[in-house]
Parts: C-alpha cells; structure tokens; sequence
C-alpha cells in the first residue's frame, strides 16, 4: 500500500505525516519495522533503491507490517525511476510505503501522474485568506488562548502564511502570556494582544524583499523605493535592509548559474541549499534577470555597502542609489 502526500504547504504535510506514523506506533509498538528515508539531506544522497527494496521484503520477526516513510523522493531521479519500474509491486504489497514530497510537483512527471491515479493522494496547497485565519484561530485554542480577529489579522500581516514560523510565533506569543492562574481563570488571562504582537513578531521583511525584487525586475523603482521606505518608517536598519537584498540577490546568482548550465529543477534545488518555498520564488524571479544584469547587481549592492560603511553615504540615501541605479 502506497500513501503519498505532497504540496508547497510542508507544515501540513509534515503534520499529516508525523499523524500516519503515530498511528502506525499505536499498533506496531517496537519500532523495528518503521525506516525512514530523506533525500533532502545530503547523507541520503548515496541511498540506492536495491538497499531500500531489500529492507521492505525482509520478513518480519515480529510478523509487524513494515513502515516505509520517503521524503522527498523526487529529488533522487535515480531512486524515482526505479521506485516507479516497481511501484504496481509495492501497491500490492501488505506493508505500507508513505511518499512525502514537500513542494509542488511537476505534473507531467511519469511517477506523479501514477500515483494521482492509482494511490490514496493528500495535496497540501498554501492557505490564505479565510482558511489562513481559521487555521491560526485553531493554533491558539489549542493552546487554550484567545485571539481576536484583527490581532489575528496582525500576526498574519506580520508573518505571512508560512506556517513554519506561524506555529513558532504562535507558541512564542502563548509562552509569553503565561499558563492562567487558576484552572477556571478567564480566557482573558491568556489572551493575545495587538501590543504583543509588536512587541514579540518581526514583520515579514523577508516577504517584502521579493515584492522588492519583484518590483526592481520589472523596473518599477517607484514600487521598489515605496517598500524600502515602508520598512525604515517602521524602524527597520537600512543596513539589514541592505543585507536581506544581498543575500536574495546571491540566491538568484546561484540560481540563475545553474539554469544556465542547464541542470534540472530537482538538482537546482538541491544544490541551492535553500527551502523549497524560498527556492520556488528565486527559480521564478531569477527568470526576470539576465546572468550579467544579476552580476552588475550584485557588485551595485557590494558597492553601496562598502560607502555606507566607510562613511562616504548616509545608509538611508545609500539605498535609494541603488534603487535608482539598478
């Protein structure tokens, strides 16, 4: 039997994921027969689909049914192409092989397009709007904590809908209100408040650096200057300001060089090192940039921080030149 999940969404998948193996612990207690396998770390590099094969027929002592958790697999075409030679084998098969892939999938990919049709399929897509918020609203009563709509609103401003950090500031915010006095205290001990907010959650600055970068793509200075200006407003470091376009920058050089030298999705993301979330935007903005206009950037950016800090331009005015230069 075969379970695959998949999708931009990681955080849910992952839940989902560590719920099937709870429940598989429930029932095969000694753990013998539960092999995990993650091609997103480098020492599953060299896994080879004969060692998993091998592990999945082995019989039993326990006369348990095995577990087989694979993440990300479709990061090891090798290991991909062999699963899929076998795969009618291992839907047959009385144990249970469970696929996670924490990204959106090609959907002419052969192995994909097998699976949507013939295994029990879970896509786990981004949230936003009104399930965004209900998701969050959930987050805090589970903790036995209140928010109110427009502090919830704030925190999504602030974050986004990356629910990796979301779940961290949520248990941050609920750590820091304190576990009420009394058994039958009011919720109102616990509730969460603008002020919290504030003082507790950086705003997604990471989020509007690629409205920055989109913005520069498209040769929107005016857009690209209004968000910089938004973040100083706010009291944001024009220095770390400078830094987070650096570095997204950087992102899209490594990037970019790879698709010049024609490596597949799978491998660019792998060798980038970076999330596949992050991954997903720099793959789609490194292709509003020529090689050589993403060089002459990076070198502006290296440039103006080099003034700034020897003191020859005010940070604030230093970022606005490079805007205007790009």
């Amino acid at each position: 039997m075969i379970i695959f999940l998949y999708g931009e969404d990681s955080y849910r998948a992952r839940e989902k994921l560590k719920e099937i193996i709870a429940e598989y612990k429930k029932i095969h207690k000694s753990g013998l027969n539960l092999k995990y396998l993650d091609f997103s770390k480098k020492e599953s590099e060299e896994a080879s689909f004969a060692n998993f094969k091998d592990g999945i027929r082995q019989i039993s002592m326990f006369k348990e049914k095995k577990l087989a958790v694979i993440t990300n697999p479709f990061l090891n075409i090798s290991f991909k192409e062999m699963f899929l030679k076998e795969v009618k084998d291992f839907i047959k098969s009385d144990d249970l092989i469970l696929l996670c892939q924490e990204d959106k999938v090609n959907g002419n990919d052969s192995l994909f397009k097998f699976l949507k049709k013939n295994v029990k399929c879970q896509e786990f897509n981004s949230l936003g709007g009104q399930k965004l918020k209900n998701w969050v609203k959930k987050e805090f009563e589970k903790y036995k904590a209140k928010i109110e709509t427009p502090v919830l609103e704030k925190l999504i401003d602030y974050v986004g809908n990356d629910l990796w950090r979301l779940s961290n500031e949520i248990k941050k915010l609920v750590s820091y209100k304190g576990k009420p006095a009394f058994a039958k205290a009011s919720a109102g001990q616990r509730e969460i408040k603008t002020q919290d907010i504030e003082l507790l959650v950086r705003s997604k600055i990471e989020t509007d650096i690629f409205k920055t970068i989109d913005a520069i793509a498209q040769k929107n200075k005016k857009q690209a200057l209004k968000l910089l200006h938004k973040h100083l407003e706010k009291g944001d470091s024009p220095l770390y300001l400078l830094s987070m376009i650096n570095y997204q920058f950087r992102n899209l050089l490594i990037v970019k060089d790879l698709i010049q030298k024609q490596k597949p999705y799978n491998v660019i993301l792998k060798k980038s090192g970076l999330h596949p979330f992050v991954f997903r935007k720099n793959y789609s903005q490194s292709q509003q940039f020529s090689f050589s206009e993403l060089k002459k950037t990076y070198q502006k950016i290296f440039q103006v921080d080099l003034d700034i800090k020897t003191g020859r331009v005010e940070p604030e005015v230093g970022l606005d030149l490079l805007i205007a230069e790009i």
